[in-house]
């Protein structure tokens, strides 16, 4: 069958959308706000009126926060616009509003004219509590990303372990990230928090983010931390050099990195629920020896689970009793495994580094709850992670030797000092 188009209804179509597109625009080029924006310092920002630099005593306002299957399209529909004015947004902001970025829970807010004719104008997306996103369609239409400014606070802490990390620093109102920071970050190749003793003690040094003057928005650094653990004191000094640029590294009083070449647990602060044990006897079976060749993490389904040092997927499958799970060869030496996975990320042939994320918590396999199952392979044979003397990163360079210890002389005088 041939089809053919009436060209002058094939026009007129044309013509339509072409009308309306522009009939859109130009009501971008009537919403004019003739306000003029006054140049914003910090003391503005703080002013009951100005909000994310808007005077919003010029403006209807409405909060609102995005709900599970809102789009920006969506949005801004229900708040008067029409598809071609949204089309015509979306593609004029695309290259610095990716629409497809909002997320639930997030705050938003919609600025409306007050000249009767409650037209939007002005759209802004919470990203966190620092970071915002604007996308204005009045008189011109972009976007740009803001900064709210941010007061940056020194403090202190010091505590004594009573039962874990987290129940001590949580007791003393200290914020969850810096017990993160602490035990998967500065700590993690040094401590194994999960054996932790009663009288351990930490002391750090660390600065706090605030924004508005008094609304916390997260851990800026940590300077210095100290740790005594079983005994014996762990310093710990961030300093950046030349070659590391901006990431963050930690090292001791001798400029030894506490940095190892693996994780101590391919999960962040879960729990051990089952120990590497050639012994095992399980009444399930007659009570008779059942050798656990790995340690088990307790976690919920879908939490994530890390690499815990740079290697390359040799395996990514599902197999028997090991359920899902993933395999990496880090060297010659060493290869480690990660058993009854929900979801496997990677495939064979990946490189990935060291605490990316290569699955997801399951109880896929022979298993009775959920966990991971991680295995830890020394030239082809599998052995316990946490009786091995594991290789060391790289120390400080002695170019750099000087600079250090002059710089964490007053910082190891701090810590040492509180109590």
């Amino acid at each position: 069958m041939k089809f053919s188009i009436n060209p002058e209804l094939f026009n007129l179509k044309f013509f339509l959308y072409g009308f309306i597109l522009f009939i859109g625009f130009y009501t971008f080029k009537g919403c004019s706000n003739d306000e003029t924006k006054p140049l914003l310092n910090e003391s503005t920002f703080l002013s009951d009126n100005y909000k994310f630099g808007y005077n919003f005593n010029n403006y209807n306002v409405v909060y609102d926060t995005i709900q599970k299957g809102d789009s920006f399209g969506e949005i801004l529909e229900k708040n008067k616009l029409v598809y071609p004015k949204i089309h015509y947004i979306a593609e004029a902001t695309k290259e610095v509003f990716d629409i497809r970025q909002l997320r639930i829970g997030k705050p938003y807010v919609m600025l409306f004219s007050k000249d009767g004719s409650d037209q939007p104008l002005i759209f802004i997306y919470q990203q966190n509590k620092i970071e915002y996103l604007v996308v204005e369609f009045c008189d011109t239409i972009k976007a740009y990303q803001q900064r709210k400014p941010v007061k940056i606070v020194e403090k202190e802490a010091f505590g004594v372990i009573e039962s874990s990390l987290s129940e001590t620093m949580e007791a003393q109102g200290l914020p969850v990230q810096l017990i993160y920071d602490m035990s998967d970050d500065i700590y993690a190749w040094t401590i194994d928090f999960f054996r932790l003793q009663k009288g351990d003690s930490f002391k750090v040094i660390y600065k706090q983010r605030f924004v508005e003057d008094s609304i916390y928005a997260g851990i800026e650094r940590i300077d210095a931390a100290y740790f005594k653990h079983k005994g014996e004191p762990i310093y710990a000094f961030d300093f950046i050099t030349p070659e590391s640029k901006t990431s963050t590294d930690y090292y001791d009083l001798s400029g030894k990195s506490l940095q190892k070449a693996f994780l101590k647990s391919p999960i962040k602060f879960s729990r051990i629920s089952s120990r590497y044990n050639l012994n095992r006897r399980i009444a399930l079976y007659g009570n008779r020896v059942r050798p656990h060749k790995g340690t088990d993490f307790a976690a919920a389904v879908g939490t994530p689970i890390l690499a815990t040092a740079n290697g390359t997927v040799v395996e990514s499958t599902r197999r028997g009793g090991n359920g899902k799970y993933v395999k990496i060869r880090h060297n010659a030496t060493y290869s480690t495994q990660y058993l009854h996975m929900s979801r496997r990320l990677v495939n064979v042939g990946d490189f990935v580094k060291q605490g990316d994320v290569i699955g997801k918590v399951g109880m896929t396999g022979n298993t009775s709850g959920p966990h991971v199952c991680y295995r830890f392979w020394k030239n082809g044979r599998q052995v316990d992670p946490f009786r091995q003397k594991l290789p060391d990163a790289k120390a400080l360079p002695d170019k750099y030797k000087t600079e250090f210890l002059a710089y964490i002389a007053p910082l190891k005088q701090r810590l040492d000092s509180i109590n």
